[in-house]
């Protein structure tokens, strides 16, 4: 496939690389590949997130894809692998002088303090203060949107079970997180929180085809299933992966299921239909004490004939 963009570039992709590209379903990594090929790999993940208007975060995602698909490679031509930004300065250290000042002249800071206090059930600390006006004034968090980080934050305590609301530290982290992903405005926020709930909810659907009950994902167990969402594969294709794999190993081994998801996703095979029809090879397991079933002979043959014979002979009597 040939694109020709505007000065005459022209772009040429591979069919293979668009069959990837499709196949995967993911329009991020798609536009930063095309914005790699157009730039021939030089320029950094800064000047990819400003030149798409992105965030960081956006680009190391979408660069994670791409390296799974095998697409790119953390080589010198990549701008992963030129990424050396600026380190962020550290955080500045407030005195408890400093917002109260703050607070008495009357910034939009106090507002956020009354909101989150409103929240939050409670009078923050000197300490829980300060923090708060590092998200406000160093990570530059509007009020607006520091106060649904805050609601944010609730709902997932509140999810945990633990039946106690977030610390101000739980805030702050998820604000790094917030600030890091570009988000400043409400409309980003919602695109975020919903983006993240669609997320839970195949989490879920994932856990069932998996057994997995009471639980929620383990970090190492999230980052096999986000590769294998991103190749493309739902829940129902994994039930089957976890199928064989129990019926192969006798227990949940995530690198053999993910072996298994891998080989099929090579193939091209991405549903439940596709797999069973075109992957014949592990249509038939092994036992799980490693022997192969047992095979019938030409006596175990006619014997097993006449018994179907009997049984339908008695059906019809």
């Amino acid at each position: 496939m040939k694109i020709t963009l505007p000065g005459a570039d022209t772009i040429t992709l591979s069919g293979q690389t668009v069959e990837k590209l499709l196949r995967a379903g993911d329009g991020d990594a798609a536009l930063l590949y095309l914005y790699i090929l157009k730039t021939r790999g030089q320029s950094s993940s800064g000047e990819a997130a400003a030149a798409l208007g992105k965030s960081a975060g956006w680009v190391a995602s979408a660069m994670a894809v791409l390296s799974r698909m095998g697409l790119i490679q953390c080589g010198e031509n990549t701008p992963e692998s030129q990424s050396h930004e600026e380190p962020r300065p550290e955080p500045r250290e407030y005195s408890s002088g400093e917002v109260r000042q703050e607070m008495l002249n009357g910034s939009d800071f106090s507002a956020v303090v009354d909101e989150a206090q409103r929240k939050l059930g409670k009078i923050l600390s000197p300490n829980e203060l300060t923090r708060l006006f590092g998200i406000y004034d160093n990570l530059r968090l509007p009020p607006e949107v520091i106060m649904e980080l805050i609601t944010h934050c609730i709902a997932e305590s509140g999810r945990s079970g633990s039946g106690r609301l977030p610390s101000m530290t739980y805030i702050e982290k998820a604000a790094y997180t917030w600030e890091r992903e570009g988000i400043f405005s409400l409309e980003r926020a919602e695109e975020y929180l919903k983006a993240l709930e669609k997320r839970r909810d195949v989490y879920g659907e994932m856990r069932s085809a998996l057994q997995i009950k009471d639980r929620e994902l383990s970090k190492s167990e999230q980052r096999y299933v986000d590769v294998w969402i991103e190749m493309g594969f739902k829940a129902d294709a994994v039930e089957i992966a976890h199928d064989r794999t129990m019926l192969k190993t006798g227990k949940l081994a995530w690198g053999y299921m993910d072996s298994i998801i891998k080989s099929w996703y090579g193939k091209g095979l991405l549903t439940p239909e596709d797999i069973k029809s075109k992957d014949t090879k592990s249509s038939v397991p092994k036992r799980i004490d490693g022997k192969s079933p047992q095979k019938f002979g030409a006596a175990d043959s006619d014997e097993l004939e006449r018994m179907q014979r009997l049984l339908q002979k008695l059906k019809e009597e």
